[in-house]
């Protein structure tokens, strides 16, 4: 059985009408050191605004496992934006297509979270899944380097 969290829901009028979430998470070597970026805007202004981003270490890890943390913060990052729609772009195809059930999650590491991510976007009427090109996607991939190539200390803090 599975058990869903509710938090209620602001007013309407508190709402915005879409969320987007560029994601990106890579690692040097696979596994290798990994990182993660994510950035969580508003596409209603022009050009969207910038809400949130994250850009960090998360050890070792295989690509495609920083490519789930990465959504995965990104869409924590934007539950202090209640939106009615969460339109999520990624240059990972096997991520945007495992959430769209066209692929089915083979491997075990991530099963859980794949089950995370859904479970963040089940809490928007309407979910909009992108597959794009490196090239569209600059933001989150310049996070993702940013965060591999800082310096131990700044890491660490």
């Amino acid at each position: 059985m599975q058990s869903q969290l509710s938090f209620g829901s602001p007013p309407d009028e508190e709402r915005r009408e879409a969320l987007l979430v560029f994601s990106d998470g890579g690692a040097r070597g696979n596994p290798g050191p990994a990182a993660i970026g994510a950035v969580v805007q508003d596409p209603a202004t022009d050009p969207p605004v910038t809400l949130a981003s994250v850009s960090r270490r998360i050890g070792t890890a295989t690509n495609n496992v920083a490519e789930y943390q990465a959504l995965i913060a990104g869409l924590e990052a934007a539950q202090e934006y209640p939106a009615r729609e969460m339109r999520v772009r990624a240059d990972s195809q096997l991520l945007i297509r495992q959430l769209e059930g066209r692929y089915k999650v083979k491997n075990a590491a991530l099963r859980p979270l794949y089950e995370r991510a859904r479970q963040l976007l089940s809490r928007y009427e309407r979910v909009d899944l992108q597959h794009v090109p490196r090239e569209e996607n600059v933001v989150a991939d310049a996070l993702v380097n940013a965060a591999l190539d800082a310096p131990a200390a700044a890491r660490e803090g």
